[in-house]
């Protein structure tokens, strides 16, 4: 899971409970979605079933009243990450009991919440037999070390921060949103809008380097005729790549009229087109030296053109 499908799931629900398999595999998976979900603000819990690997055979084997009852009594975050390390620890041997502390400990310096990480003692402290004054003992100090160690990083995470926004500052707003339109419209409409687009847009008239990518990869698979709205994303293999498509399919275009908006980038793209031509015969206009007679009056009359074709283009 990437944050931008994070975000997509957050527009939706804000409660988000996550059923991966049983399998080690399906447990990291879990602990990285819910790092994700976790930071855009959603409820998150996770479904524990036994007797089956996956929800699927659960499903199969117990019937769907059996799984939902599963579903609503799906566990928080915390709870989980407390259940998988208690798992690798044996908390009747001393010095995993005192590890499996510390280790709980870090997980509820996480919880920003003071009433909600109160809770989580209480309950934790009862069920592992902890007094609560140790687990909050070990809690503070962990949150004395992150606060000082904050400060020491503030200057450097600023100028991070700075040259992250300088990156996606080269390219303007309007040309990025467009370009992501064309992908957009490409991915939701592309019966309606590849056999325009291709004709007046190629790939190199993007700008931003992910959108050229992208571009390239749908131009193929649509002149196949084998792209799936449903698997689009197993077109591609990098991250960054995913989760900007992503991004792209939770914009809010506000398209109400999809021919219009397909007419409106056309007139965008050909007016582009039409200007950076008309700038160049300009130019050459301007040292006619080199230039046959033949040659001027063809560059003028496409001049003219030009000029009639822009005026048309509303």
């Amino acid at each position: 899971m990437t944050e931008a499908q994070g975000r997509l799931l957050r527009r939706h629900s804000q409660q988000v409970i996550l059923g991966y398999d049983a399998d080690g595999a399906g447990q990291a998976a879990i602990l990285r979605g819910m790092e994700i979900l976790q930071n855009l603000g959603c409820d998150i819990r996770v479904l524990q079933i036994e007797g089956a690997k996956d929800p699927d055979e659960y499903v199969v084997k117990y019937g769907p009243e059996r799984f939902l009852k599963c579903v609503d009594n799906a566990i928080s975050l915390v709870e989980f990450k407390v259940k998988v390390l208690k798992k690798s620890l044996n908390i009747e041997n001393t010095n995993d009991k005192i590890k499996f502390l510390n280790e709980m400990a870090k997980i509820l310096s996480k919880v920003t919440n003071q009433m909600e990480r109160e809770i989580y003692i209480d309950k934790l402290s009862k069920e592992y037999r902890i007094s609560k004054e140790a687990i909050q003992a070990e809690i503070n100090k962990l949150v004395y070390k992150q606060n000082t160690s904050s400060k020491k990083l503030e200057k450097k995470v600023t100028a991070m921060q700075v040259q992250k926004e300088e990156s996606q500052n080269s390219i303007q707003p309007a040309i990025l949103k467009r370009e992501n339109m064309v992908i957009y419209l490409l991915i939701n409409e592309s019966q309606k809008t590849y056999e325009k687009l291709k004709e007046i847009i190629n790939i190199e008239d993007f700008k931003y380097e992910l959108n050229k990518q992208i571009l390239k990869k749908l131009y193929e698979a649509l002149e196949k005729g084998n792209i799936n709205i449903n698997h689009i994303l197993d077109l591609f293999e990098e991250e960054n790549v995913i989760s900007h498509i992503t991004e792209i399919m939770a914009y809010d275009f506000e398209i109400t009229d999809v021919n219009k908006a397909l007419e409106d980038l056309i007139n965008i793209y050909e007016k582009e087109k039409l200007l950076n031509r008309r700038n160049a015969i300009l130019k050459n206009l301007e040292n006619i030296s080199g230039l046959t007679q033949e040659q001027i009056k063809q560059l003028e009359n496409e001049l003219n053109d030009i000029i009639l074709k822009l005026a048309k283009i509303k």
